[in-house]
């Protein structure tokens, strides 16, 4: 069936659209997010076995005011790549989005996996982590799925919590004091309520035409989780 102008203009919910319709969106959403997870792993293996990623990750820890910089560009850039994500008149403009962000989440791990990667067990520690992640994320994916609960109520505890958690990582960042695995850990816990409410709104309030935008805030509601139970692994060696 050919997309039409008319295909981005629906107004509906993909809970209120017709079964098949709600059914494509669901496999086309988890679709693009399986990709999205594989295409990540593909450019961290290349970049890191490459040596070709250690300029960006060297870099980008030149100093705690580097990563201040690195990361408020990765803010600006996510924030791009999500309105790109939900364009209503390209279909085009949203894989631009998810793109964009894909390639952000790939440059902002580099540092990270580079120091695990110099453990002697740093792969068994991607391996743990990695099953972790993929393990907590079908849980939670399960639990929203089986229930059909509306777990939107969740958004505004997490916009607090967000900026909570921000405002504590820039301080550290500007004071020098460290996060320990209690802050790992409560992050962790935030990623898995996005996740929550992030399934939740693929049967609630993204409507079917959005599943590039579904996939994204997926993306990186996982891509959050494993970063902190990564860094759980990296607190238990110290």
């Amino acid at each position: 069936m050919n997309t039409t102008f008319d295909d981005f203009r629906t107004s509906y919910s993909a809970a209120e659209a017709l079964p098949e319709e709600r059914a494509s969106f669901i496999r086309k959403t988890y679709a693009h997010l399986a990709g999205a997870v594989l295409i990540f792993t593909l450019m961290e293996a290349y970049l890191i076995h490459s040596g070709a990623g250690l300029a960006i990750a060297q870099t980008m820890l030149g100093g705690r005011f580097s990563w201040l910089i690195v990361l408020g560009a990765f803010m600006g850039v996510s924030m791009l790549a999500t309105w790109w994500a939900n364009s209503q008149t390209s279909r085009a403009m949203q894989y631009m989005g998810l793109g964009l962000y894909l390639v952000a989440e790939v440059i902002i791990f580099l540092p990270l996996l580079y120091i695990v990667a110099s453990y002697a067990d740093g792969y068994q520690i991607f391996a743990k982590a990695g099953l972790v992640t993929g393990g907590l994320f079908l849980g939670l994916t399960s639990v929203v799925f089986l229930t059909r609960k509306d777990f939107s109520f969740l958004g505004p505890i997490l916009a607090i919590g967000g900026f909570v958690a921000l405002g504590l990582i820039v301080a550290s960042l500007l004071f020098g004091f460290t996060l320990g695995n209690v802050f790992s850990f409560a992050m962790v816990a935030f990623a898995g309520g996005a996740i929550l409410y992030q399934t939740s709104g693929i049967l609630h309030q993204y409507r079917p035409n959005q599943h590039v935008a579904a996939s994204l805030a997926l993306f990186a509601s996982v891509a959050l989780l494993f970063w902190y139970i990564i860094r759980i692994f990296m607190g238990s060696k110290n």
